[in-house]
């Protein structure tokens, strides 16, 4: 195998290509970092005492930092590639623009997940599995936007999917945790089933794996294999459709979301999308473009149908059910979902590169949804039943996190001050337009109305005065011991705090400057 350098290929003088292998480690950090880090931490698990095994979390902290400063040096140069031979159509690896932005956003999500994580892995979990099991995610959710070729892409989906059932599940004793993490693996394991065959259809049709070489024979496809390929472009899909949380592939997300611990939930819903649209983008943009007639408007019906189901699930909501902000912001990610899909549905109708604002959408989405999931987990200390309702008058018990999570609910509303949620919105909305979805920008234009409701009465409930104590609450469902998980009464850990600064500045930021994330949307990705 031969690493190359701006995609110029190892050749000697003589015309042939080297056998010598040049490893371009700083085009492959980030993902290296991450899971050499996981794996230390695991072996450092088997040697650690007891005692200081909540040093492991600091590790994992400091280890994700690192990956996210090896994205620095890659930020201004050209791209970098890992090919088989020297023909840079067939590179597997490549650390371009589109690659960076993902990662930057897998690692980054990784990392607040992990700030949220800190106070109280070493005294609820196995403490090294938890934290290799986590950077192993997200090493194989940062490989997957830098993979040119199909079997690359589902080793990394695969990577970081693998590793996400069980954190979900591994909250022992909990029949709900047991139960999420079931129905998040079997139906995982059936959309990856389906794009394996999808994918052995293409490659039967195509003679190729990789990206641009698939897309280059998909032009010249006998007519007694067009059928062919055209069923393995739609079968391919369905994975990444699975990930993305579309419908219908969306049913695991409410009962996982609640079931799995709730920094699992937030890295769930950033990193876990983040995956399953850069693969999106890839697999249609790059591999697919010759049958844009064939997942264009599959990708555009299914933007419309899980915008329109997320929003109306989250409508009905009961705010006095218990886990129900965590219910609520799983039902909104399947509405933002739907956003998402639409650059993607519009690339297939417009010669402009639209995609760029599905990226843009999707940092912002991040930034605010995991600051929303911090300070569902600093209220969740105190009032572990975690229902809207518990957050009736917080301004007055918490000024500072109920101004953060109002914040945050607005940016994903699109309200000012939230004024990147509103310009996220306008963009990805004109995607729809210029690429003549006319309809398709009315169904969004009426989910985002829609979405306003609940977004707005959930904030509307941080400024009312504190219910009275009836002692009437309903209880929490038990364990599997029978016992309800406790309310944590201690001050808030620092990392949880630090958590929702970060966001909370970063939100904050982004509103003041909202160029520095749709500079992607009007920016070549690829």
């Amino acid at each position: 195998m031969i690493i190359t350098d701006g995609g110029a290929p190892l050749v000697t003088a003589d015309g042939t290509v080297s056998v010598v292998q040049s490893v371009d480690w700083l085009a492959i950090a980030p993902p290296t970092i991450t899971a050499v880090v996981a794996l230390a931490l695991l072996v450092a698990d088997l040697f650690v005492p007891e005692r200081h095994k909540r040093w492991l979390g600091a590790g994992a902290v400091v280890g994700l930092v690192a990956a996210i400063a090896s994205l620095v040096p890659l930020r201004d140069g050209e791209s970098r590639t890992f090919c088989l031979t020297g023909d840079t159509d067939t590179c597997s690896y490549t650390a371009d623009h589109f690659a960076l932005a993902v990662q930057l956003l897998v690692l980054g999500g990784a990392l607040i997940t992990a700030l949220l994580s800190l106070h109280r892995v070493h005294r609820e979990y196995p403490v090294g599995e938890y934290w290799f099991l986590l950077l192993a995610s997200a090493a194989g959710a940062a490989l997957l936007p830098a993979s040119r070729d199909l079997a690359t892409l589902v080793v990394a989906l695969e990577v970081a999917s693998l590793p996400a059932f069980a954190l979900v599940g591994l909250r022992r004793g909990d029949r709900l945790s047991s139960e999420a993490a079931l129905k998040f693996f079997l139906s995982s394991v059936t959309a990856t089933a389906v794009t394996l065959l999808g994918v052995s259809f293409v490659y039967a049709a195509t003679g190729s794996m990789h990206l641009t070489r698939i897309a280059a024979e998909l032009g010249s496809v006998p007519g007694q294999l067009d059928t062919l390929a055209k069923t393995g472009v739609a079968l391919t899909l369905v994975g990444f459709a699975f990930k993305t949380a579309a419908v219908p592939f969306h049913f695991w997300v409410p009962d996982t979301y609640v079931g799995a611990p709730l920094p699992i939930a937030a890295f769930l819903s950033v990193v876990g999308k983040a995956v399953g649209f850069s693969g999106l983008i890839l697999v249609t943009v790059v591999a697919f473009p010759g049958y844009a007639d064939v997942w264009g408007p599959a990708v555009a019906v299914l933007a419309a149908i899980t915008m329109t189901a997320g929003n109306a699930a989250a409508l009905r909501q009961d705010p006095d059910r218990p886990r129900s902000a965590v219910r609520l912001l799983a039902w909104s990610s399947v509405g933002q979902a739907g956003y998402l899909l639409v650059p993607i549905a519009a690339a297939a109708y417009s010669s402009d590169d639209q995609v760029g604002a599905t990226v843009a959408y999707a940092l912002m989405y991040a930034v605010v949804n995991l600051g929303a999931f911090a300070v569902v987990a600093l209220v969740a200390r105190t009032k572990p039943l975690n229902r809207i309702s518990d957050y009736r008058g917080l301004v007055s018990s918490s000024p500072l996190a109920a101004l953060a999570l109002a914040f945050f609910l607005l940016c994903l509303a699109g309200l000012p001050p939230g004024i990147i949620g509103l310009f996220a919105k306008v963009t990805v909305f004109s995607t729809a337009v210029d690429a003549e979805l006319g309809w398709l920008a009315v169904v969004m234009a009426v989910n985002v109305v829609v979405a306003l409701f609940y977004y707005l009465k959930w904030t509307a409930v941080l400024f009312r005065a504190p219910a009275p104590d009836t002692g009437d609450a309903a209880p929490l469902p038990k364990t599997a011991d029978g016992t309800a998980p406790a309310a944590d009464t201690t001050v808030a850990a620092p990392a949880l705090t630090l958590a929702i600064a970060l966001t909370a500045v970063a939100s904050v930021a982004l509103s003041g400057y909202p160029e520095l994330v749709l500079r992607f949307a009007a920016t070549s990705l690829f």
